[in-house]
């Protein structure tokens, strides 16, 4: 997408060939490139495919006398340059196809010579799934999942597939609802529909669209601009090329005619679909080659008044399991059983508590679950507490996870509610996976933490992050974890605190079960405070929603 380089260029054009023809003596002669010609090589072309191997790749090569730059419009809403005269572009239109080759040979002083060469490419390239998902057979619409996370969002694209930086936005991930004062961007409007047989695209902008500052003329920071988007435009299918490893993606790009481009102009028509259901899709899109953006759209249009996914009103879903603690004495043996002793190594951690069921460790009373670390002396353990689990009652797979707690407080505590992989007696950690919804330590105090773990991503290099939030051990505090097959998203008070992609090469797409304990020390609550005597995690409920 050249728009604004298109209307630079040739108001420089004009004054640069206009100041040449006033003083040639300045700016030397004027030469228009001669002997131009144009080769084309169409990749796996033989006597039995005359079009080519169904790849829709050729090679174009331009060579002329006295020229300094060449471009190229492919004849199928594409184009691009070459100071050497040579490129190579995929025709991705499928079938067989003939297009209208325009090369453009410039030399000084903006002097241009052009031809023409007819090309005839065979491209097999086939989504139908994708063409049916997005305009539902018919014509669907789309709108910005305003009210997810990273709904907008950019990162880098630094050309170097392992880093693990270019497959998310890393710089900067919208919260949900961040554009709502713009007065341009959620009101958009995406309609893919088939016409004719063919994938076309309808955007509608109200006449206005959100511009990236790097092509707003000259604009602070990101705005909205007056721009004429009317027409259909064509989408054409291709396979991706892009950095994103292929297990990241869904391996289609679409590449949009006329300088189409979906909703927030980065100067750039071409995406990458990375998910794509019924009522989600993901995009990513490359701007000025070092910058990735990322879109999520939804077919839902966006309300402000509804609960936001990190929010916390009632999650979207039917709620299938829950224990809202109002039932006074041991926690309900319907929902959980008990952890006991002292585990292996400290149950791994080198944790220094006794796990028992005493009411002194565990009761339900006055609505909350109430799980409190003493020290004591008992079973040749300085320290008691308790830690139950869904483990044989309920198991499951993807979810919102939501809760309401207050925090132990004390150096030493280590207060968690998180999951553990259903399999692990057979696919040991971290291979079973375990997914920490909320954790906390009172040697941080004041500070949450959310974290994954799995093999190449555990103990102390586990996939987490933190964040401050104040009196967590003085008052109840929201918690949410979203669980689905595409992200795991945690959040508390509605706040993001960390962000997982979920895929295939990860143990995140199988049951697992919950925990609530409150350990003492070990490797990550630390040093117990000499000090300490007791203190209590108090939960006022625990649900789970499904869609």
């Amino acid at each position: 997408m050249k728009l604004f380089h298109k209307i630079g260029f040739l108001f420089f054009l004009t004054v640069f060939i206009t100041g040449c023809q006033e003083d040639d003596a300045e700016f030397g002669a004027i030469t228009a490139p001669s002997n131009l010609s144009l080769s084309v090589i169409v990749q796996g072309q033989d006597a039995a495919n005359p079009e080519g191997d169904g790849s829709g790749i050729v090679t174009i090569t331009s060579t002329a006398d006295d020229a300094l730059n060449y471009t190229f419009n492919f004849g199928d809403g594409r184009t691009a340059s070459s100071y050497t005269g040579t490129v190579q572009h995929r025709f991705v239109q499928q079938g067989i196809n003939t297009y209208t080759v325009v090369v453009t040979a410039t030399g000084t002083g903006g002097a241009a010579t052009t031809m023409t060469e007819q090309v005839t490419v065979f491209s097999a390239f086939d989504d139908a799934e994708a063409v049916q998902l997005l305009t539902g057979g018919s014509s669907k619409t789309w709108y910005w999942a305003a009210a997810e996370p990273g709904h907008l969002g950019v990162g880098p694209n630094n050309g170097n597939p392992d880093d693990g930086n270019n497959f998310f936005p890393q710089f900067f991930s919208a919260p949900p609802f961040d554009k709502i004062n713009e007065p341009c961007f959620y009101e958009d409007q995406l309609v893919f529909l088939i016409e004719n047989g063919q994938l076309k695209y309808n955007y509608l902008n109200n006449g206005q669209s959100y511009f990236n500052a790097s092509f707003a003329n000259g604009a602070a920071s990101d705005v909205c601009l007056d721009i004429d988007v009317s027409g259909l435009k064509d989408v054409t299918l291709s396979p991706s090329e892009s950095i994103v490893p292929d297990e990241l993606k869904r391996g289609t790009t679409m590449t949009f005619s006329d300088d189409g481009f979906m909703s927030y102009f980065v100067n750039n028509n071409v995406y990458d679909i990375l998910s794509l259901t019924e009522n989600r899709m993901e995009v990513r899109v490359i701007m000025n080659g070092d910058l990735a953006w990322y879109h999520i759209f939804t077919t839902d249009p966006p309300n402000p008044d509804q609960d936001t996914p990190g929010g916390t009103g009632t999650p979207a879903g039917t709620l299938v399991w829950s224990d809202e603690f109002d039932v006074d004495g041991a926690p309900d043996p319907a929902n959980w059983v008990y952890d006991l002793g002292t585990g292996s190594n400290g149950w791994g951690n080198n944790e220094e508590q006794f796990y028992t069921d005493r009411p002194d460790n565990i009761l339900v009373s006055d609505g909350t679950l109430k799980i409190t670390a003493k020290r004591e002396s008992f079973s040749g353990r300085a320290f008691t507490s308790s830690r139950i689990k869904t483990e044989g009652l309920f198991e499951f797979t993807y979810g919102t996870i939501d809760f309401r707690a207050k925090l132990p407080t004390g150096g030493g505590t280590w207060p968690a509610i998180w999951s553990l992989g259903a399999d692990y007696q057979t696919n040991p950690w971290p291979a079973a996976g375990e997914i920490d919804y909320m954790e906390h330590i009172g040697n941080n105090q004041d500070v949450i933490y959310a974290t994954v773990h799995r093999p190449g991503a555990s103990g102390g290099n586990a996939d987490g992050n933190s964040i401050a939030v104040p009196n967590v051990s003085t008052e109840f505090h929201d918690y949410r974890t979203i669980w689905t097959e595409e992200s795991i998203l945690f959040f508390v008070d509605g706040d993001l605190i960390h962000q997982v992609d979920n895929n295939d090469n990860v143990p995140f797409n199988k049951d697992f079960f919950i925990i609530m304990n409150v350990a003492m020390g070990g490797n990550f609550g630390g040093s117990i405070d000499p000090t300490f005597v007791e203190s209590t995690m108090e939960v006022d409920y625990i649900r789970v929603y499904q869609e």
